[in-house]
């Protein structure tokens, strides 16, 4: 081989890897990010606060994708204010990105999927897409959006206020701290129903969709013997605040989170929220390669974790049944 050729072959066979660096580089994912009432200051940053948005975006960076080098995170949140979903659904579809993720529920994915049938959407915390009319079917999705169920329904409500009977027997006047329309809807109904048979009276302390003042001023007037949250994203957004609150009346509560039990709440009982928005980093991973979302099918909770806050019980003087702690999957001493 003449010289001029060998090194001509041999610039060309050194590009080649240069070239494919180059092409990868240039491709860069955008990532639209809608939450409910997170606070938008707690999503931010390479190592968020809010212990959901660090898992979600740990995840992204476990599978190689590194804001500010290939990927752009375009972070929103109603902040409790969910009059407003719509109008940031509207910007992040605006922005054209190549997957949106949402985090608090059907009515996030449907505020969603009303302005855009094309861009993907996950939605790592579903209560029933099924008959919000989001998916044809969990194993087959068939449309733009997919994800995971959290919720398995009004028997996980009743499940928890079981077990919050069990954990503080004596309590008689139990505290729902939920809005109205979880009230009058299925998950109230089916507590009103198990109430009675577990010897309880379940009282509906309402609260604003962003303000808990009025709820917490009339459990002041009127102390009920444990509190029970409602699972709702506002009030995960609030769980410290509510945890604080329920740490100075000297209430016992159970909390549908897990983040709340370890912000000193006594007890939850739930999937883990984290390890879900984990996980969903896996799913824009697949969209990025080329998977559909229509063909991605939607997961239900295997499991739900029971944890107790020993240390909590003891602040309130609580003794947990021996046969509570032994079902328990995690125990904060």
């Amino acid at each position: 081989m003449r010289r001029r050729e060998f090194i001509s072959l041999l610039g060309g066979a050194v590009s080649w890897p240069l070239a494919a660096r180059a092409q990868q580089a240039a491709r860069l994912y955008r990532v639209g990010w809608l939450f409910a009432a997170v606070p938008l200051k707690d999503m931010g940053g390479t190592d968020p606060v809010d212990p959901v948005s660090r898992a979600f975006v740990h995840g992204l960076r476990d599978l190689g994708y590194i804001e500010g080098e290939n990927l752009v995170l375009e972070r929103r949140s109603a902040e409790g204010k969910l009059e407003r979903i719509g109008e940031f659904a509207a910007e992040l579809v605006g922005l054209g990105p190549d997957v949106i993720i949402t985090g608090g529920g059907d009515f996030m994915a449907q505020a969603l999927q009303r302005l855009t049938k094309t861009v993907p959407i996950i939605s790592p915390y579903g209560d029933d897409p099924v008959g919000a009319s989001l998916v044809a079917s969990l194993a087959h999705p068939g449309g733009n959006v997919t994800g995971f169920l959290a919720y398995t329904g009004p028997e996980f409500e009743t499940k928890r206020l079981q077990l919050l009977k069990e954990a503080v027997p004596k309590a008689i006047r139990i505290a729902f701290l939920a809005m109205k329309d979880i009230w009058e809807g299925p998950v109230g109904q089916a507590l009103r129903g198990a109430a009675p048979m577990l010897g309880v009276t379940l009282i509906h302390v309402e609260h604003a969709p962003y303000s808990y003042a009025e709820a917490f001023a009339r459990m002041i007037r009127e102390p009920p013997d444990a509190l029970f949250v409602a699972y709702h994203p506002v009030n995960y957004a609030n769980r410290q605040l509510i945890v604080d609150f329920a740490a100075e009346q000297r209430m016992p509560g159970i909390y549908p989170y897990r983040e709340a039990a370890m912000a000193g709440g006594l007890m939850s009982y739930s999937v883990s929220t984290t390890e879900l928005f984990r996980r969903a980093a896996g799913l824009v991973d697949k969209i990025f390669k080329g998977t559909k979302p229509a063909d991605i099918p939607i997961e239900r909770p295997t499991k739900l974790e029971l944890l107790v806050n020993l240390k909590t019980a003891k602040i309130l003087d609580l003794q947990i049944p021996d046969t509570l702690l032994a079902s328990a999957d995690n125990v904060i001493e």
